[in-house]
């Protein structure tokens, strides 16, 4: 979550859901001191590779409504937010995000993987699909990383 909100701030300080890339990483570099200018940018891709913003014409554009994003008071960005998480993990967050407890997901995700002789991420998808879990945009990505 905090990474959802670390993304917000800028666009909460504009007010808008439209910022330009440059003053994005100025915002969360300069003006806030959260983070380098470097590991700005780095927050940008990530944010991107988990669908929480587009890039348009230089321009980032959030797909959700930053307005919406309780943002305590003093809140500070923990360095977790700079770690991409793979796709077994995002996978995982949304089997575990419906309730199901994370060691009864993981154990048998890894059974499906031997039984089935797949990826751990393909048995992710599998068992995610079978439980109801919408994970196309995570299938997808299962896919590349073969």
């Amino acid at each position: 979550m905090s990474l959802r909100v670390t993304v917000a701030a800028p666009f909460r300080r504009t007010g808008g859901e439209r910022v330009g890339e440059n003053e994005f990483v100025v915002d969360l570099s300069l003006k806030r001191d959260w983070f380098t200018p470097d590991q700005a940018k780095r927050l940008v891709d990530i944010a991107v590779s988990e669908g929480l913003v587009d890039r348009d014409d230089g321009d980032l554009v959030a797909t959700f409504d930053p307005r919406e994003v309780s943002m305590p008071e003093e809140f500070q960005p923990d360095e977790s937010v700079l770690q991409q998480r793979s796709t077994f993990q995002r996978v995982l967050d949304a089997v575990t995000g419906t309730g199901v407890e994370k060691q009864e997901a993981v154990a048998a995700m890894n059974r499906l993987q031997a039984d089935l002789g797949v990826s751990i991420e393909a048995a992710g998808v599998l068992y995610a699909r079978r439980r109801g879990v919408d994970v196309d945009d995570l299938a997808e990505r299962a896919l590349g990383d073969l």
